[in-house]
């Protein structure tokens, strides 16, 4: 098993509750899980906890044989070879698409950063836009940046966060198809979370749902709506 994530059970400080309770997971290398659920439920919770930027009160996760977090090991994010793509898309406005994208390759040669920038830039279709600005940019071009930007370090597991809500309806669609056809070229295993069936449905290999801090054992298909708000 490539990802394993055993009974995280976290509680926000104020909380009488805890946000998240038993939640387990296991994923395949290269396998696409989405985590379907209503605002509220815990989803975003599950993500800070894998990318380390929560501590859980007690569970599991090992990452490719590494193991991230347990009752006496927390490795911090920055050592737990993450890559996540938030709903905002959180790129640095100063900066251009190229040093975006190498902002995360710090540690690398600078022939090796160049060769890494022009691999992942051919691969999001934005090869002649390296000198532009975020804001010279359409949201679909700045969600290709933000996901260039996770994939270059070459991440174990990648961790999406709403990530078509800022996209209107048709470029949702295709942007979904277009991320979907990337991760798979790249064999990167990935979790999302979303409240939309049809985000879920079109990119996920495999959807679990998340009610109060809690998986649940329904069928997504057996849901009435479309999208949970």
């Amino acid at each position: 098993m490539f990802v394993q994530i055993e009974n995280l059970v976290y509680q926000y400080k104020n909380a009488s509750q805890p946000t998240i309770k038993n939640f387990s997971l296991q994923l395949d290398q290269g396998e696409i899980i989405a985590i379907l659920g209503e605002s509220g439920s815990g989803k975003s919770t599950v993500l800070r906890l894998i990318a380390g930027l929560e501590i859980p009160k007690s569970g599991m996760i090992v990452i490719n044989g590494k193991r991230m977090v347990d009752d006496r090991t927390f490795l911090p994010p920055e050592k737990r070879g993450i890559g996540m793509v938030f709903q905002d898309y959180a790129l640095f406005p100063h900066m251009t698409v190229e040093q975006n994208i190498k902002f995360g390759l710090r540690h690398m040669k600078v022939k090796q950063k160049q060769e890494r920038l022009n691999e992942v830039l051919e691969l999001v279709n934005l090869s002649d836009y390296k000198k532009r600005y975020p804001y010279e940019l359409s949201g679909g071009q700045q969600q290709r940046v933000a996901l260039a930007r996770a994939l270059a370090p070459a991440p174990s597991l990648l961790l999406f966060d709403e990530p078509f809500s800022n996209l209107d309806a048709n470029l949702q669609m295709r942007i979904r198809d277009e991320l979907k056809e990337i991760l798979k070229q790249t064999n990167s295993t990935s979790i999302f979370v979303t409240h939309d069936q049809e985000d879920a449905a079109a990119l996920a290999d495999r959807t679990i749902f998340l009610e109060k801090g809690a998986v649940k054992n329904l069928k997504v298909k057996s849901l009435k709506a479309h999208s949970l708000i």
